[in-house]
């Protein structure tokens, strides 16, 4: 996922407990209260800045997708976005009934609707659902006569989201592209964040493998590369280029042919491969070595690569 722009105007934030420890949840009201745009720039950078990479899933029933409760809230909000409020209670109480294991922690749940985005190229909205579980502690240090005080709180770390997801309003038909975010209770029987309450299957198409192996193309030529090697701009852009160019003349993906005629260079190779298997492991990113490439992945993905980097005014793509 990779989210170049987004903006919201309120947030809703509801308490969401352990429904086998007989916490309840408590509905706010009104919106979250922000004091000023940087408030509101921290939270932007709270909800979106994990989700950088993650790779898509869509929203899954075995019937009828329909029947998928997030699926309704969230085309009720898309089809009328006044609705929020409304839906987000829906939302809310439906997570409160999955939330029955004993590990689960109760925790604010932060509603959003994100318009004006632009998401993998694409000028399109959103829907955030945001759950903070885990509260650090922290110390003020302030002035206080000739000398200063400490004092002690708890809140939330604004560098760790624990669970969270943005369904984005494209590919309705089947079931949305949503992205998932969850750093807590990894265990698979407390896997109720994507299993129960969201309901969510993979993307794993050729569409799916194309995009991915793309994203950390990318990842890699613009994150890992000036890391490890001495390279300039144009060395970026030369790779990002090849890269670009073996998706849009092969029909097909197979990563001993790719790392041979694109990264070229063993060392370069290694390193490569080294981040291919970091990068699926940190996103939780399905990749295989052969697959059929998609067109339409590689015509949509291009965009990004085109926009990663700053270039000098006279060096073009």
């Amino acid at each position: 996922m990779n989210i170049e722009l987004a903006n919201f105007e309120k947030i809703y934030t509801h308490y969401v407990g352990n429904k086998s420890d007989e916490e309840g949840i408590t509905i706010s009201k009104t919106p979250l209260q922000l004091q000023d745009e940087s408030i509101k720039e921290l939270l932007l950078n709270y909800f979106l800045q994990p989700f950088k990479n993650k790779e898509y899933n869509h929203f899954h029933h075995e019937s009828d997708i329909n029947l998928n409760e997030l699926f309704t809230y969230c085309s009720n909000i898309f089809a009328d976005p006044s609705s929020l409020y409304l839906q987000g209670i829906n939302i809310a109480k439906h997570l409160y009934e999955q939330s029955k294991h004993p590990m689960i922690k109760g925790g604010e749940l932060y509603v959003v609707h994100f318009d004006d985005c632009v998401i993998d190229g694409e000028n399109t909205d959103a829907i955030g659902l945001f759950k903070s579980e885990t509260k650090e502690t922290f110390l003020k240090i302030f002035p206080q006569g000739d000398g200063y005080e400490a004092l002690s709180d708890k809140g939330i770390d604004i560098r760790k989201l624990d669970k969270g997801c943005i369904i984005v309003n494209t590919e309705k038909e089947n079931g949305y592209k949503v992205c998932v975010v969850d750093n807590t209770n990894k265990s698979s029987e407390a896997q109720y964040w994507k299993d129960d309450f969201l309901k969510i299957i993979s993307r794993n198409d050729s569409f799916h493998y194309t995009q991915n192996i793309m994203s950390m193309c990318k990842s890699f030529v613009t994150d890992k590369m000036p890391e490890d090697f001495d390279v300039s701009k144009t060395d970026q852009i030369d790779l990002l280029n090849r890269s670009a160019n073996f998706f849009k003349k092969n029909e097909s993906f197979d990563m001993k042919q790719f790392t041979s005629e694109v990264i070229q260079q063993e060392e370069l190779i290694d390193s490569f491969r080294e981040y291919k298997t970091k990068f699926q492991e940190e996103n939780d990113m399905p990749m295989v070595d052969e697959f059929e490439i998609s067109n339409s992945a590689v015509k949509k993905y291009s965009k990004v690569f085109k926009s990663v980097l700053k270039l000098d005014k006279n060096f073009h793509i």
